[in-house]
């Protein structure tokens, strides 16, 4: 993955996120799951986010996003419930069944070029120095 360079900052900022409907309800099919990327990748393209891989299975989302150094995971979390929530609650009455769209838990976990190995060699190298 190439670094990011903006006015002031060189970054690479990658998230893998996961999320889950309420009780793990198996909701995300067919048009629900469709209409889902659809409105994950609009938000993205808003934010200037790049979705770099999305699955979206029947009770789970995985979401594989490059952000800015200033959008913590849990950002990118807030941004994608909440109007997905909003927007498919909306489109599809069935789900107003359902206590809300999604559970508050979250799995987050950060990826790049460099392994954790290779950061520590070069801050030891730099010690040296």
């Amino acid at each position: 993955m190439e670094y990011q360079r903006d006015e002031h900052r060189v970054h690479l900022i990658v998230y893998h996120l996961v999320w889950c409907p309420k009780r793990r309800k198996a909701v995300l099919k067919d048009a629900i799951a469709r209409d889902c990327e659809r409105i994950i990748r609009e938000k993205a393209l808003l934010k200037g986010w790049d979705v770099l891989d999305l699955a979206i299975q029947p009770d789970h989302i995985h979401l594989f996003i490059r952000a800015f150094p200033s959008d913590s995971a849990a950002d990118v979390v807030k941004e994608m419930k909440g109007v997905t929530a909003n927007q498919l609650r909306q489109q599809h009455p069935s789900l107003l069944k359902m206590p809300s769209m999604w559970t508050r838990s979250y799995f987050a976990a950060t990826a790049g070029n460099v392994s954790q190995e290779a950061i520590q060699r070069y801050i030891e190298a730099q010690k040296g120095q």
